[in-house]
């Protein structure tokens, strides 16, 4: 079964690669099924922790109709044997370089980034969010605003969880 879009986010992501064929291939016929896309041409990546990261997407699933692509990695981090992976935000070039924030980690200009084949997992990487094939992006300051509220959630949420283990 295809996936609506994959035809035009494949060709959307090859764009950014320095040679699209072997891109192509690594997909295709890579014993990964991942190829390696520079950050900085298309697009930036803001890299949030698991809890944070996950209640961010929450959140800009409330604000905008459809966020730009993410990625999330479930070979980072676990909590018991709950994998809980980082999550990849695609901001506009440039952003990384700008991006100020705690945890937060960005891959811009200069920098690659692991990317399954849209609709395919590889090894620990998904898209959580498939590129629409159009370049849409999540807006930075619409992202900050998730991110603002998703950690007021994060924080809120911890603390209930330290008052009841008080009172067990």
């Amino acid at each position: 079964m295809a996936i609506p879009g994959v035809k035009t986010a494949v060709e959307w992501l090859v764009s950014t690669a320095p040679d699209p064929e072997a891109c192509r291939w690594e997909w295709e016929r890579g014993p990964l099924g991942a190829a390696l896309l520079p950050a900085g041409r298309g697009w930036d990546v803001l890299i949030l922790p698991a809890e944070l990261g996950q209640a961010t997407l929450d959140v800009l699933g409330l604000l905008v109709e459809r966020p730009g692509p993410v990625l999330a990695d479930f070979g980072a981090a676990r909590r018991g044997g709950t994998p809980m992976p980082r999550l990849g935000f695609f901001v506009p070039p440039g952003t990384a370089s700008r991006w100020i924030g705690t945890g937060v980690r960005g891959a811009g200009r200069g920098t690659w980034i692991v990317v399954p084949y849209p609709g395919r997992a590889a090894g620990g990487v998904r898209w959580l969010v498939l590129p629409d094939g159009r370049g849409t992006l999540t807006d930075p300051a619409v992202l900050e605003l998730a991110m603002h509220e998703a950690a007021a959630s994060v924080a809120h949420g911890a603390a209930g969880e330290e008052k009841a283990g008080r009172k067990s």
